[in-house]
């Protein structure tokens, strides 16, 4: 893998754990129950994200298939 592809997986895995700890936030101390819902479906979502953003910077496919898996839990929750 590139220099370049290596920084912005890492500028992603950043962006994605600060995404992660405003949405955990979120979700203890949300005013209501749609906001900790809404909070806990980003969580979820920040997650398939990491395991995108893993599957690019290891190049092993097989994490993918976990993220599709998830999305698809997901959804149907």
């Amino acid at each position: 893998m590139s220099d370049l592809m290596t920084i912005a997986v890492n500028f992603t895995f950043i962006g994605l754990l600060v995404s992660f700890l405003l949405a955990f936030i979120r979700l203890v101390s949300g005013p209501t129950h749609a906001d900790r819902i809404l909070a806990l479906d980003l969580i979820g979502f920040i997650t398939i994200s990491f395991i995108a953003a893993f599957t690019i910077y290891s190049g092993q496919k097989a994490f993918l298939d976990i993220a599709i898996t998830l999305a698809l839990v997901l959804f149907l929750g």
